[in-house]
């Protein structure tokens, strides 16, 4: 008897052993923005791949590029370029998806244009009056993301959002600012105060809050696109050379197949293939 229970003890512990051998794990940490779409990306390759199991993270797009690089995950991202001092002949860069940054107000505010110039003004704190850039003649509240963030870095680079102090290049963003840690606070904000400015994720618009157009130009994907909304930056997933699993890199395959793009495409970003 005792045998038998042993034996039986044996071929579970065998079972439990080759089951957890053939699950596997794929981590992915990085850009809050690009965290949105890589989720619904996860969750469906994990349904079609049911062993594997792909673990999701949004950490800011700095976070993102470090964890490519120490290997604390098999792939980091990234909403914004990498800053020259980033980039290294080790590390991979994909691009798997295009995404604009839509400048949103209150539903209330009638403004419906602005042009860069205007919208730099205003983060710089140079114009704090919304009658100033054609609205009422009421107080505007900026709101921006933190320093961490690559849709702030994006933002910055693209609106000339930078100025230089003994050589360093820092942000030329108010320091009045609200700061929104991710996409979901700024709209939180902006929603709930009818004299809000912030910037998103053009896949983050949603009806409780307006895009306004930029330079005459309205935010879409069809417009990133075909680049007459330049307020746009790249989603980028990164990896270290020769560190992600033969799993991990049939994700990113599928990701850049037809099936993955589609999903990018639905969910409001720009594929690129």
């Amino acid at each position: 008897m005792k045998s038998n229970v042993f034996s039986a003890l044996c071929v579970a512990s065998a079972l439990m052993a080759t089951t957890a051998s053939a699950q596997q794990t794929i981590t992915v940490s990085g850009s809050t923005s690009v965290t949105e779409v890589m989720e619904v990306l996860a969750e469906t390759y994990h349904k079609q791949n049911n062993s594997t199991f792909i673990e999701v993270q949004g950490t800011g797009s700095s976070a993102g590029v470090k964890a490519a690089k120490n290997g604390t995950s098999m792939f980091g991202m990234a909403s914004r370029e990498l800053k020259e001092s980033e980039k290294e002949s080790s590390i991979t860069e994909t691009v798997i998806a295009r995404d604009g940054i839509a400048v949103v107000v209150n539903n209330a505010n009638p403004l419906i244009d602005l042009t860069v110039e205007q919208i730099a003004k205003i983060y710089r704190g140079d114009v704090k009056n919304w009658s100033d850039v054609g609205g009422e003649n009421k107080p505007i509240v900026v709101v921006t993301r933190d320093t961490a963030s690559g849709t702030r870095g994006a933002f910055e680079d693209i609106m000339s959002l930078k100025r230089k102090i003994n050589g360093m290049s820092v942000s030329a963003i108010s320091q009045r600012a609200q700061v929104g840690n991710g996409n979901g606070v700024v709209k939180t904000i902006v929603a709930n105060n009818p004299f809000a400015i912030g910037y998103i994720s053009l896949g983050s618009i949603d009806t409780s809050l307006k895009a306004v157009k930029v330079n005459g130009v309205s935010p879409t994907s069809e417009a990133v696109a075909a680049g007459t909304y330049q307020v746009a930056r790249p989603f980028l997933v990164l990896n270290k050379v020769g560190n992600p699993s033969p799993e991990a890199e049939e994700f990113l395959t599928w990701i850049m197949s037809a099936d993955g793009q589609k999903i990018v495409s639905n969910q409001g970003y720009v594929p690129v293939n």
